[in-house]
Formats: C-alpha cells, structure tokens, sequence
C-alpha cells in the first residue's frame, strides 16, 4: 500500500487520531424528527406485536398479553437502555422490559421499525461536516468515523477541534455525539465509549495503559463472547489481567489472534486511519412475524428487501454490482448463505429480484429444504460494488 505524506508522518511522529460514534443513532434520528415521542423510551428494531391470549385452564385461566414479535433490537435510546433493553435483544424480551417499567410507573417504550433510508441521510450529513476538520478520515460505519488529526501537533489543540465538531453536529443536526482520542485507532475506539452520551474522553499516550487497565477485557474490539469465555476461565478478567499473560501463552490459546492481543492489551496499533476503506456490501434482511413456507408471501417479501437495497444502491457513490446472496433461516434456526456472480456488472432492480428469486427458490423443495422445514429469515446482499 502506497501512503501520502501526512500518513508516513504517523509512523515517525506523534499520532493523534480521534473516533467518532453518534449516540444511539437510529433511535436519536427518530426521537429528533418526531416531537410525539421526543424525550420517551425509544427501541428501533421491529413491531414486539403484543396481544392477548388464555393463560392457565379452567375456572383460574385468564388473558394475559404478550409480545409475538420475531425480531432483534437494532437501537435502544438511553431511556430504554435503563430498562435493560438492549442491542441484539430480542423484541419481545425487550417489551417485557418496558411492560415491567410501565408497572413501575415509568412510560412505555416506543417501538419503531428500522428505515435504512432516513439514517443513510443523517449520516451522509454528519460525515460531511466530519471531514471539513481532517484530509485523512475513514467512515467505519453509519455512525462511526475516524479522523486523523496528527497534523495539530498536539492533543490540546485536537482536543478543541473534537470539541468543535460535536458543537457544529448538535448544532446543525441536532444531535449529540462521543468522541475518543488517543494515540491509534484502537484507543481512540474505546475512549469513545467511556462518556456516552455526549462525551469527549481524551487518553495522552503516557497515560494510554493506564486508562486501559483497569477496562474489561469486552472493551478491546473484537473479543466476542466466546474469547471472553475462554479468557475468564483462565482467570484473566480485566485488561490488566491480559498483560500477565506471555505472548507465547496467548499464541497457543488463540493461534494469531493471541499475537494481536497480546500488542492490544498495550495500547499498540498500527492500523492506519485509510481514505481508502470501502464500503464492502449492501444488504437487508427480515424476520417472519410466523415462521412460513407460502410461496406468495415470501417472494413478496423478498421483492421488498430488494427494493430496500437497490433504494440504498442508488443513494451510495457506487454504479454496479456483481455478486448477490441470499440468506436464509430455517424454524430451527439453521441458517444458510447461497451466493452468485454474474458474469458482468449489473445495476438494475429487474436483475437483482430475478437473480435473488433463483438463489431462494431451491429452498422451496427438495434441493435446499427436503424435510420441507417452515422458513424464519430472509435476507439479501450485493458485492463486489463498483
């Protein structure tokens, strides 16, 4: 890889890269355009479908409601979050969370449905006041960034200029976020998440071990629940636990991933803050209120997603496509992925229901589905965009 000369100045000096993270995005956009549930509990993620049905048997049986919903929580608000309710949690758990709140006297959460659409907008908007104060930024995701600010020399100046760019998103925007600031991205990742709502955490690079230490080893991005698992079972519960260990002690649990935490543990992290980081696919997917196998309804919701993601592919800087997979989740939770590249780039919503169609119809008979098992999920990709 080839690097400008602000990126090989990193190497030699002092780096200083800030990461920015909106707060609770999704469910921040929608407490701002909608003045009704503004300062309420709000979930993002699909309809928890309450209704009434007969508990019990008998003279002693009686209705009681309950959440038929089937998706995941996408975004919870702050408000929400302090009823336990949680990213990836299930709706339904999630709406025993806020009907366990409302008997407390606490309002009810709001529920809303995802739309990729209206977030895409505000985050077109906010990385575009983002990258007025850095030549070298790289978008993570819909509501992350980072900027390398090396070129100000030294952190009381980048502090400033972090302090500025909150200003103006709240401002322009209408809403808040954090930023971490540290010596690498690794850093400035998780010190971004120490102040949330509204925070600016800044770690200097003398104080750099220090301020990890004391974290939970869940902090250093990448250790999932597994990891965490098997490092807890040997004892090793915070970042300064994970320094004890030898680096030939990591490489042998965790082969190269060992190495890699072994540096991260320490705060080192080379990876650079790249312009050229891209945006790898574009993709939906959906979850049946009832688990189903009506052909009808199923391609009528598959023409849906479809519409969602060539909406998404028009909105980005990209012109065509060229591999397209298809997801899909059996009642028993199985799970399978069917991919197909085309032999040359495509870019119409005609060929991307026709070829998704082709990689979902097997699952309707014995090719893909022989014990004829009810469908779950579905969900649809496109790659390789140019």
């Amino acid at each position: 890889m080839d690097f400008n000369d602000e990126q090989k100045s990193n190497f030699s000096n002092q780096r200083i890269i800030a990461h920015l993270d909106m707060d609770a995005f999704f469910a921040s956009v929608e407490e701002r355009d909608n003045l009704r549930i503004k300062g309420l509990p709000i979930v993002v993620g699909s309809d928890p479908a309450p209704k009434q049905v007969w508990y019990g048997a008998g003279p002693m049986a009686k209705k009681i409601w309950v959440a038929t919903g089937r998706g995941v929580v996408s975004t919870a608000n702050y408000k929400a979050r302090a009823y336990g309710i949680r990213s990836a949690l299930p709706i339904s758990k999630a709406w025993q969370f806020s009907q366990n709140a409302k008997r407390k006297g606490l309002p009810e959460a709001v529920f809303l449905d995802v739309d990729f659409a209206k977030y895409s907008r505000a985050s077109e908007k906010i990385m575009k006041i983002v990258r007025k104060y850095s030549s070298v930024t790289e978008q993570a995701s819909v509501d992350e960034m980072y900027l390398d600010l090396s070129h100000l020399e030294n952190f009381s100046e980048a502090e400033k200029i972090c302090r500025e760019i909150k200003k103006e998103i709240k401002e322009k925007e209408k809403l808040t976020a954090s930023i971490g600031l540290g010596q690498n991205k690794l850093v400035a990742k998780i010190a971004s998440d120490m102040q949330k709502p509204d925070g600016l955490t800044v770690v200097v690079p003398e104080k750099t071990e220090e301020f990890l230490e004391p974290l939970s080893i869940r902090k250093i991005p990448g250790i999932g629940p597994k990891t965490e698992q098997l490092l807890n079972s040997r004892k090793i519960f915070l970042i300064k636990d994970l320094k004890n260990i030898s680096q030939e002690k990591l490489q042998e649990m965790l082969g190269k991933w060992g190495l890699d935490l072994h540096e991260k543990a320490r705060g080192i992290d080379n990876d650079l803050v790249s312009e050229d980081h891209e945006i790898k696919s574009i993709g939906e997917q959906t979850t049946f209120q009832n688990d189903s196998l009506d052909f009808k309804f199923i391609i009528e919701q598959l023409d849906k997603l479809c519409e969602g993601i060539f909406h998404s592919f028009q909105e980005s800087d990209f012109h065509s496509f060229r591999t397209i997979t298809a997801t899909i989740r059996f009642s028993n939770f199985e799970t399978k992925n069917r991919s197909h590249t085309l032999a040359k780039p495509q870019k119409t919503l005609k060929i991307l229901k026709i070829e998704s169609m082709k990689l979902l119809m097997p699952f309707f008979d014995s090719r893909e589905n022989p014990h004829r098992q009810k469908i779950r999920l579905i969900g649809v990709r496109i790659e390789k965009l140019k």
